[in-house]
């Protein structure tokens, strides 16, 4: 095996350091907030009225509260999450050169 290559496989298997604690609670949040609104959702089946829409305008079957919670746990996880762990990682990393 040529040193080029065990340089090249221990790149490739190099675990990425372990998150911090303020790390976890961010990205824990999106996911939290889907789990909130399905179960509330579920508690709350006549609050989504998408299920039986008689009678019911746009705007009263576009403003369902637990798809709106689902929505933006949604957006946070995929959207805002990952920018905010960039930054925090940003940080600590410099925190731990000083």
């Amino acid at each position: 095996m040529s040193t080029h290559t065990a340089t090249h496989l221990h790149e490739r298997t190099r675990t990425r350091a372990r998150r911090s604690s303020r790390a976890l609670i961010v990205l824990g949040l999106g996911p939290l907030t889907v789990i909130g609104g399905i179960v509330w959702a579920i508690l709350q089946p006549w609050r989504i009225t998408l299920a039986h829409p008689h009678g019911q305008s746009f705007w009263w079957l576009f403003v369902e509260p637990p798809l709106w919670a689902i929505v933006a746990g949604l957006v946070f996880a995929l959207l805002v999450a990952p920018g905010v762990i960039a930054d925090l990682e940003q940080v600590e990393s410099r925190e731990r050169r000083r």
